[in-house]
């Protein structure tokens, strides 16, 4: 293993920066050149690599998205766009190839694991939904930002008497609403893996009203259904104020937590050691606090699993 080269794809998540350090400071340490593939692997076609060093990575610990940048690349989807990945690879004398991503990028990084290239993954996105790990890269620091605009809305909330769905991101996962929620103290947490009645979200609300509550926090994923309608629904049940906040793509964005920081090295530094070891077709995660790395079909292959216990526990923390 003489060069390798990394790559961020798909959506940006807080603490991909510091993966890319330690995929970077690994290599060089272990005497291996590193190159830096820009915009994942739509650059990849284009043949958009430039040499890394112990500099390109400096004071990047700290910063959000991806110094590498990121796009969207359906035609590395094709036979075509494919053979063109495959073919930069071989005119940069690419030994090995890191994949920073989610589900989508993983996938590519399988099909390229196939095609005889020794390739890690590292799961970097916002949702956790790669069932293989417990934790991905960028999903805490977004629960922080979550949790501390819940405290922001409920202010405002209690002093006018509202109710108020925020809106986050996950529209098959529900994890950023059941974390978040949780740590937020809201009132009521809808996700897509289970069905929800708002007549029994509007009982709770009224019962919170009744003994001088004064607000209703609602924390919603973005896949369950319209938050507006919702809202609507409140308001015809309830006759309480109810406002819809969307945070949107702020989840995505700012400094990464200390866990996302130390998550991101660990399996940063893990994915070289695979490559140096000679074991392509990876993926790295972390269970039980502890780094992991198994086949990358099998890691496709393993689904998310909803955490029930947990969310009848906020349920009932949330009385």
């Amino acid at each position: 293993m003489k060069r390798i080269a990394v790559l961020s794809s798909g959506g940006d998540a807080p603490g991909m920066n510091p993966a890319i350090r330690a995929v970077v400071r690994t290599a060089i340490y272990n005497g291996i050149e590193v190159f830096g593939i820009k915009e994942g692997y739509k650059g990849l076609m284009e043949g958009n690599l430039e040499p890394m060093n112990l500099s390109s990575v400096a004071d990047i610990i700290q910063r959000g998205g991806t110094v590498l940048r990121t796009a969207r690349a359906e035609e590395f989807m094709t036979e075509e766009g494919f053979n063109k990945a495959l073919n930069v690879l071989e005119v940069f004398n690419i030994d090995g190839l890191v994949v920073l991503g989610g589900d989508g990028t993983l996938k590519g990084a399988r099909d390229l694991a196939k095609a005889g290239i020794p390739v890690v993954g590292i799961p970097c996105t916002i949702d956790n939904d790669c069932g293989y790990t417990d934790y991905t890269i960028g999903f805490m620091t977004a629960v922080d930002t979550v949790v501390d605009a819940i405290s922001k809305i409920r202010d405002t909330s209690t002093s006018h008497g509202r109710a108020n769905i925020i809106e986050v991101m996950g529209r098959n996962c529900g994890d950023i609403a059941l974390y978040a929620g949780l740590a937020g103290g809201a009132e009521s947490i809808i996700v897509p893996e289970l069905y929800f009645d708002v007549s029994k979200v509007a009982q709770k609300a009224m019962q919170g009203k009744n003994r001088g509550k004064l607000h209703h926090i609602i924390v919603l994923a973005e896949g369950v259904g319209n938050a507006y309608e919702i809202a609507e629904e409140m308001v015809n049940l309830t006759s309480i104020d109810t406002r819809v906040t969307i945070l949107g793509y702020i989840q995505r964005g700012g400094i990464p937590s200390a866990f996302d920081r130390v998550l991101a090295s660990r399996l940063g530094n893990r994915a070289v050691e695979l490559l140096i070891e000679g074991n392509g077709a990876k993926a790295v995660g972390m269970v039980d606090n502890k780094v992991i790395d198994l086949n990358i079909e099998d890691a496709l292959d393993i689904e998310k699993q909803f955490d029930e216990e947990m969310y009848e526990m906020a349920n009932v923390l949330s009385i």
